[in-house]
């Protein structure tokens, strides 16, 4: 008896381990989620065509829409496995079906409905199986991808007299197409640069890598803001797609003296909180890089004062939507988050607060990449007798 109720609380443990396994990371958002933004965005990625957008009958346009939405999936499956998903689906329908037949003085009755049912279980299990397998590969891969980015990313801020740096970046994909970056210069002055590739997920970030290490070579050469977007320019045009293109903001700073030199092409232009209260957007409109071959970019040139304070992004933070909002979250609630002066950091964690709250639930559907320094207030000296 007591090896029996041993056996039986083994059985309990493990099952209840096996429960917690199952379902961990199960919860109502993911549920919902499951329902709402993922079965729609799986609808809008395999079906094949819109008919039944125009269908003015309900039970037409039901039949039209998945309709779109199996054959949009048989169709984005390798052959071999678009047969087997056909017979998956042919198979219940023989499952309504049973064999009666006469033979000679016998009657031969057969119920083939379990079987077929069970066939077609078993074969979209298989499929699915298989399914899995490709993207775990895949995932294995992507997450090599982005170790690779992550080591290209700066992994902590460089130390510039006079000034304060917070940062980060955030991708909505396991591939971000943001980057920045601080570069010094053996002059002293510092790179500052954030960029903005078109696309996301892997595209994106191809188009990232080549602009980063491009980016590192012009610098190398020529540092100043109108010859390294040049470069830049040349080498994401050559590809010869109109999707290898970017956005960037690109600086050099020169910490003792404030000294600021800016080009911009077709990002967001920062904002420069002067001590006063004061806030500057630096730059002037320009295509983005790769989309033509022009050959000039306008730069700017500021001081950065003591006590001032500049916000470097990417277009993913005014556009972010989500949550209970149907607008996004919009340049003009940036600019009021800089309106009482604190550290780059508060200012930085201030912004992202703002952005998780009107984003909610939702998931991020741009990449987020924040900078904020501020050239500390000058230090009152005691003066010589």
């Amino acid at each position: 008896m007591s090896k029996l109720t041993h056996n039986l609380q083994d059985l309990a443990e493990r099952s209840s381990r096996f429960g917690k396994e199952f379902t961990a990371g199960i919860n109502r958002r993911e549920v919902a989620r499951l329902f709402d933004q993922d079965a729609r965005g799986a609808y809008k990625a395999l079906a094949t065509d819109d008919q039944a957008s125009g269908e003015n009958d309900d039970l037409k346009r039901f039949v039209l829409q998945v309709k779109g939405f199996f054959v949009g999936f048989a169709l984005k499956l390798s052959p071999g496995r678009r047969l087997l998903f056909a017979c998956c689906m042919f198979c219940p329908l023989l499952g309504f079906l049973d064999l009666d037949a006469t033979i000679g003085a016998y009657r031969l009755t057969i119920d083939f409905s379990p079987l077929w049912f069970l066939t077609s279980i078993a074969g979209l299990t298989l499929l699915l199986a298989l399914e899995l397998v490709d993207r775990l590969r895949v995932r294995d891969e992507l997450e090599v991808a982005r170790q690779l980015q992550r080591d290209l990313l700066p992994q902590q801020a460089p130390i510039i007299p006079g000034f304060r740096i917070a940062h980060s970046y955030r991708t909505a994909n396991e591939i971000g197409g943001d980057f920045y970056d601080f570069l010094p210069l053996p002059d002293g002055r510092v790179v500052l640069t954030v960029g903005d590739a078109s696309g996301h997920g892997i595209s994106a970030g191809l188009v990232m890598a080549i602009a980063n290490a491009t980016l590192k070579t012009a610098i190398d050469v020529d540092p100043n803001p109108d010859a390294v977007l040049r470069q830049l320019n040349r080498v994401l045009a050559r590809t010869g797609s109109n999707r290898a293109f970017m956005t960037l903001f690109y600086g050099v700073l020169d910490p003792h003296t404030g000294m600021f030199e800016y080009a911009v092409a077709g990002h967001p232009f920062p904002f420069l909180r002067r001590a006063d209260g004061t806030i500057e957007e630096l730059g002037e409109g320009a295509l983005p890089l790769g989309l033509n071959r022009q050959e000039c970019f306008p730069s700017g040139l500021v001081t950065i004062e003591h006590g001032d304070l500049l916000v470097l992004y990417s277009d993913g933070i005014p556009e972010a939507i989500g949550g209970e909002h149907t607008d996004s979250f919009g340049f003009g609630q940036m600019v009021r988050l800089l309106a009482s002066p604190e550290t780059p950091q508060r200012v930085h964690d201030r912004i992202l607060r703002a952005v998780d709250r009107h984003v909610g639930e939702a998931s991020i559907d741009d990449d987020l990449t924040l900078v904020v320094l501020d050239r500390a207030p000058a230090l009152l000296l005691p003066s010589a007798d």
